[in-house]
């Protein structure tokens, strides 16, 4: 084992430790947190990566916590790969800030690691947050810009104060609208001197004669006047103060609280009353029907009052053709034992009267009360969106008239219907019949006033 002892052996150790010890110091000192595997990367996009130097430092707050490791073009943009220490807790929401570094262009990455309750950014992932500040090349283009502003002032300036005027621009039309004022003023002062000063002089004799009655003792007129009006505003001023201290109703009103109250209950209860009565609804109800048995027509108007959805009213006129019916029996007695019967019945017109009160289930509704001068009652059902309605009445108890139609509503308001009347034949009145009708609501109605007004 000489070759332990050899000098050019210990030469070559010495040098394979200076050579350790330098690499490690020049790790310690470095800037670049990706030696040891104690880093974190991510990348971010600039339109403009100009001032920014490879292996350049990153900084937080101020604090160098690591380098540019690579810039390249990406998508037509420049994207800039940063290693920062893993201690720096980048978040989802961490930002990057371009700051320019002296006047002479440089410009290093601040870096802001975020709101500390977010998600942890991942490894090598884009940061979306970028922000710039200002740089000696974004200062000289605003300079340049405040230079071109200022330029045109300028020229705007030397125009409207030159000899000529401009009304290109609205400050040479001012100057040039000044000038003529002013010109013109000259000119009347000029030309009406003699006149106002005689203004002047009338003014200052009423202004001297107002002061003399003033101060004359004698005259007894305006000293009363005065003393009047000085007892007018005394007695506004006890007034107002009576109002400021309660006395009163006005006063009660202001200064009482409980009184207010009352006053805004009153109000509140009358704006109810009025916004319940204009939530009622109305309408007007008009059909005729034909009876086919009896050939006569049968009219209706009737008025619908709904103060909710849930409940209405109706009152309607009824003209009966068949509302009061007779039989004559007619006995002839013929030949031996034959007898000839004949019955005639005959129809008298008759108005009826039909008092209704209704609730509404959904697409069913119930209704009672007087049905052409009989209590009964009534249940309709509609069918495709309200378009269609299947009606059934029973009314006049003693006589158990019951009537069945249907209703169909084809084109705002417009309707046909057709059933069966007094099906049971207890008035004998039995009778198909087919009307039509219209159903006016009270926005048809309004409309159609308006348009007659």
């Amino acid at each position: 084992m000489n070759w332990l002892r050899a000098a050019e052996f210990k030469v070559g150790l010495l040098v394979i430790v200076v050579g350790s010890l330098i690499a490690v110091m020049s790790m310690q000192v470095s800037d670049d947190p990706s030696y040891l595997g104690r880093s974190k990367k991510a990348w971010f996009l600039l339109p403009n990566a100009g001032g920014l130097v490879k292996n350049s430092t990153v900084r937080s707050a101020g604090i160098p916590v690591g380098i540019i490791k690579d810039i390249r073009l990406q998508d037509g943009q420049a994207r800039v790969d940063i290693t920062v220490k893993s201690e720096v807790p980048l978040t989802t929401s961490a930002s990057v800030e371009i700051k320019a570094q002296g006047i002479l262009g440089d410009s290093h990455v601040e870096v802001s690691p975020g709101s500390p309750t977010d998600p942890p950014l991942s490894e090598n992932a884009q940061i979306l947050i970028v922000k710039f500040k200002g740089s000696l090349e974004n200062l000289m283009g605003e300079v340049g810009e405040v230079a071109a502003s200022l330029k045109v002032i300028s020229k705007n300036l030397q125009e409207a104060t030159s000899e000529d005027g401009s009304r290109k621009s609205i400050l040479g039309r001012i100057v040039k609208n000044i000038e003529t004022i002013t010109s013109d003023l000259s000119q009347v002062t000029s030309t009406n001197k003699d006149k106002i000063g005689d203004i002047v002089d009338e003014i200052h004799d009423v202004t001297t004669t107002l002061q003399t009655i003033a101060n004359d003792e004698g005259n007894q007129g305006f000293k009363k006047t005065w003393e009047h009006l000085s007892a007018t505003l005394k007695s506004l001023d006890d007034v107002a103060a009576k109002i400021n201290h309660g006395e009163g109703t006005l006063g009660k009103l202001i200064s009482d609280e409980a009184t207010a109250e009352k006053v805004e209950s009153a109000l509140d209860g009358l704006n109810e009353m009025v916004s319940t009565a204009s939530r009622v609804q109305t309408a007007m109800d008009f059909r005729t029907e034909y009876l086919g048995s009896l050939g006569s027509w049968k009219s209706t108007l009737g008025v619908y009052i709904q103060p909710g959805l849930d409940r209405f009213y109706y009152i309607g006129v009824v003209d009966d053709p068949a509302g009061v019916s007779e039989t004559t029996r007619t006995v002839t007695s013929g030949n031996g034992a034959n007898t000839d019967v004949t019955e005639q019945k005959t129809y008298q017109n008759k108005t009826k009267l039909t008092l209704l009160f209704g609730k509404n289930f959904w697409n069913f509704a119930i209704r009672g009360g007087i049905i052409e001068n009989g209590g009964g009652f009534g249940v309709d059902y509609y069918f495709f969106r309200r378009k269609l309605k299947v009606s059934s009445e029973l009314f006049d108890f003693t006589r158990m008239n019951w009537r069945t139609f249907a209703t169909y509503y084809f084109y705002r308001g417009l309707y046909v219907n057709a059933g069966v009347n007094d099906m049971f034949d207890k008035n004998s009145a039995r009778s198909a019949y087919i009307g039509a009708g219209l159903y006016l609501t009270n926005d048809d109605l309004k409309l159609l006033l308006t348009k007659g007004l």
